[in-house]
């Protein structure tokens, strides 16, 4: 029997265990930490009962996840629960960018149409409706229409390496040209602030300048993907995914080891197969003198990106935002306008901390009530802030909130800190707090971890890397892990070995 060893228990590694597993690959899962998970971990913190996710938390890519949808979880406690609003986008004026699941929505709202935001209405209506939009509303629902029309099929396509060919090849160039450029300049299709606040909020997901090419990139895969699945969390927190592909595996006949750390390739059991969902240096390591010189190079010098200065709280109330509709959003952008969020991510790609950094709010509450503890709630939180970071961003998280919601700082009954550096032993592949596990610069987010036909590959027969820094990239999709499981069965049964059919 064909045997594999995945290091690594993050969504990557479990969706390679799973995709193995379900091919009569017997798997064994090695974790360092004491739980499995990796960046889709949660715990009680603060207040007894009250539930926070450790690191990701909304998951617009992993609902969209063609692996994952097809695994059926929900029969395995996995259950995505959706807010009034997907994402908020507040201004010091006391207005807000809000993004809904629904374009027509979304739409409507931008073109300051507060009697439609309401969900639910016939198709009729909404086709109306569109017909009636101008301005920001228009230029926001033809440009999203034209990318979730059959956003599946797209999102199979663009979650493959780049060197693949598409199998809906017109679907992935309309959405190739429009991501090759500028987060700046697809900015200026809209002219109201709302608008252009709540896209730049969105794009500065990837983490980098967004005057650079490739910059659009994650954030219209991220819209498309919440406009047709919606921007959901797991109920009872993240850590509910890991759960159900860890059940899929034992219901597999895979085994999850946690507490075992491994250094070295050379400690490892025999197993034809092994799969590593570590970052490319941790790669190298690992593996030592069996890694082939360029493929080691190529590993040394993956580069990675801006930190993330992690805060949770637990607040007594809800959050006072001052805009409307922000208290039912699952998740609140916090950086001013376009121009200011443009310029704090241009100064923490420099390597400066912002006097007022771009801070994601987690409400993860609003669409889970059962993680609150009566009327105390978890907010989860986190700074941009430059890569390696070494001071306390804690004032700077709390002073944006209190911009935009005044009163804040008398909610707070506890929070929970962590740096960069603590965000790195909390999972070694977040390298300097670099929760993407590897800058977004254009040639990165083209070709990760190195530029080769098989990026998984690792150059060592039967060896192949799973983890976040291949693509597609970060997220809970598992995705990664999925892509190499498959390369690494194509390789080791090929055709030409397989039995013949009766």
């Amino acid at each position: 029997m064909t045997s594999a060893i995945v290091v690594g228990s993050g969504p990557n590694g479990l969706a390679a265990a799973v995709h193995l597993a379900r091919a009569g690959v017997e798997v064994t899962v090695l974790e360092a930490a004491p739980e499995i998970g990796g960046g889709v971990r949660s715990a009680e913190m603060i207040v007894p009962g009250l539930v926070h996710d450790q690191c990701s938390a909304v998951h617009p890519i992993a609902a969209a996840s063609p692996f994952l949808r097809s695994l059926d979880l929900a029969r395995l406690g996995l259950r995505w629960r959706a807010p009034i609003v997907d994402c908020a986008h507040p201004l010091d004026d006391g207005s807000a960018g809000l993004l809904y699941q629904s374009i027509d929505d979304t739409a409507a709202g931008l073109d300051g149409d507060a009697a439609h935001r309401t969900a639910g209405r016939s198709g009729a209506s909404c086709a109306r409706k569109a017909g009636r939009l101008s301005g920001d509303g228009a230029r926001w629902h033809r440009l999203f229409t034209s990318l979730t029309s059959d956003f599946d099929r797209l999102f199979a396509d663009i979650s493959r390496p780049l060197l693949e060919v598409p199998r809906a090849p017109v679907l992935t160039a309309r959405f190739g040209m429009a991501a090759l450029t500028p987060a700046a300049v697809v900015g200026r299709l809209w002219r109201g602030e709302a608008a252009r606040a709540l896209w730049a909020g969105v794009a500065a997901h990837t983490f980098w300048r967004l005057d650079h090419p490739m910059t659009s990139a994650v954030g219209l895969m991220i819209l498309a993907a919440g406009h047709t699945h919606g921007w959901v969390v797991a109920e009872g927190g993240s850590q509910a995914i890991a759960d159900a592909l860890a059940a899929d595996l034992a219901a597999h006949g895979g085994r999850t080891e946690t507490g075992v750390r491994v250094g070295s390739a050379a400690e490892l059991p025999p197993a034809d197969l092994l799969l590593l969902d570590v970052s490319p240096s941790a790669a190298a390591d690992i593996l030592g003198k069996r890694l082939p010189p360029r493929v080691a190079r190529a590993y040394r010098r993956y580069r990675h990106g801006p930190g993330a200065f992690k805060v949770d709280f637990a607040i007594e109330g809800d959050v006072p935002w001052r805009a409307p509709g922000v208290a039912d959003a699952g998740t609140v952008h916090l950086g001013g306008d376009a121009a200011e969020v443009m310029a704090g991510e241009l100064a923490t790609h420099r390597g400066h901390m912002p006097e007022r950094p771009f801070v994601l709010v987690g409400q993860q509450y609003r669409a889970d009530p059962g993680r609150s503890v009566g009327n105390i709630h978890p907010l989860w939180t986190y700074a941009h802030v430059p890569h390696g970071y070494d001071g306390d961003a804690t004032e700077a998280i709390i002073a944006q909130i209190e911009r935009f919601a005044p009163g804040f700082r008398d909610q707070v009954v506890g929070m929970a800190v962590r740096s960069t550096t603590e965000m790195s032993v909390y999972n070694p592949n977040y390298i300097g707090g670099d929760i993407l596990s590897g800058e977004s610069s254009p040639l990165q987010l083209l070709f990760r971890p190195r530029v080769a036909r098989d990026p998984y590959f690792t150059g060592v027969p039967g060896t192949y890397l799973c983890s976040a820094s291949t693509p597609p990239g970060a997220g809970a999709h598992g995705l990664c892990g999925a892509n190499a499981a498959t390369r690494a069965l194509a390789a080791y049964n090929p055709p030409s070995r397989r039995p013949a059919e009766p």
